[in-house]
C-alpha cells in the first residue's frame, strides 16, 4: 500500500508498519498532520518479519520503523521527535517553549507508561482478575488524562491548543482500539459521564483529515482482537495441560 513516493534518495520516506498497531497509527497521523503525504507504507507480516525490518530494528525487531533516505528511526515517540526535527515546517508537533515541551513529553509518556501499560493487561490477561485490574487501571489513567486535557488545552479544542500536537498524536493513536474496546470487552473507555472532555476531543480528532484512512474501522479491529484472544486462550490452555 503506497501513500505516495518518489523524490531523491535523501528525501525518500518509507514506513514499516502493521495496520492494527496504534504506534504505527501515531506515526502516520504525525506525517499527515505535518503535510507529509509522499511516503511509502510497507505492511509487515509480524509472523514472518521481513529482512528489512530485522535489519532496520535489530534490537527490538518491532514496528514502526521510519526509513529516511535509507536510515532507520525506531520507536513511535522517537519517530515523532525526529519528524519535528527533520520537518519543522509548516506544523511542529512540539511547542517551542522548553517548559511546554517538557509538559507535552510528560503526558505522552504517561499515555504509554500508565494508561497503555494497564490497558494492555486487560486485553492480554489470562484471568478475569487480571483483566479487571487492567481495565480499572486504564480507566483511572483516563481520569488523570481528562484533568490534563483541561489544564493543557486551556479551553481550546486539543491538548496543544487550537491545533493537534504531540500529546494529541500520542493518545490519538490509541483511538481506534479505544473505540473497539466496548465490543471486545464490554467496557466503554471513553464515557461522556466520566471523561466528557476526552470524549469531545476524540470526536474532533477523528474528524481530522489526517485521521482519515489511518484509524481502522471498529469492526476491523474487533475481528482482529477476537483472533488474538482465541490465540491467547489456546496458548493458555496448552500451557495448563502440559
Amino acid at each position: 500500500m503506497a501513500a505516495g513516493g518518489g523524490g531523491s534518495e535523501e528525501e525518500e520516506l518509507k514506513l514499516l508498519g502493521a495496520w492494527p498497531s496504534p504506534f504505527v497509527h501515531r506515526v502516520r497521523l504525525a506525517l499527515h498532520l505535518k503535510g507529509i503525504r509522499r511516503y511509502e507504507y510497507v505492511e509487515e507480516d509480524l509472523t514472518n518479519k521481513s529482512d528489512l525490518l530485522l535489519a532496520s530494528n535489530p534490537v527490538h525487531k518491532k514496528i514502526p520503523v521510519l526509513l529516511h533516505g535509507g536510515r532507520p528511526i525506531c520507536e513511535s515517540l522517537v519517530i515523532l521527535h525526529y519528524l519535528d526535527d527533520a520537518f519543522p515546517d509548516p506544523r511542529p508537533l512540539l511547542p517551542a517553549d522548553p517548559y511546554h515541551r517538557a509538559v507535552a513529553r510528560f503526558w505522552a509518556a504517561y499515555a504509554d507508561d500508565v494508561f497503555f501499560a494497564a490497558w494492555i493487561k486487560s486485553l492480554q490477561g489470562t484471568t478475569e482478575d487480571e483483566k479487571a485490574a487492567g481495565t480499572a487501571g486504564a480507566l483511572s489513567a483516563l481520569l488523570t488524562l481528562e484533568a490534563a486535557f483541561g489544564e493543557c488545552s486551556k479551553g481550546k479544542p486539543f491538548f496543544a491548543g487550537d491545533a493537534p500536537g504531540y500529546v494529541d498524536v500520542a493518545l490519538g493513536g490509541y483511538l481506534g482500539w479505544m473505540r473497539a474496546y466496548e465490543a471486545v470487552a464490554g467496557v466503554n473507555l471513553l464515557d461522556a459521564g466520566r471523561t466528557p472532555l476526552l470524549v469531545a476531543w476524540a470526536e474532533r480528532f477523528l474528524a481530522l483529515d489526517a485521521a482519515n484512512g489511518v484509524i481502522p474501522e471498529v469492526d476491523q479491529i474487533v475481528q482482529f482482537a477476537q483472533v488474538l484472544q482465541a490465540r491467547t486462550a489456546a496458548s493458555a490452555a496448552a500451557t495448563s495441560n502440559s
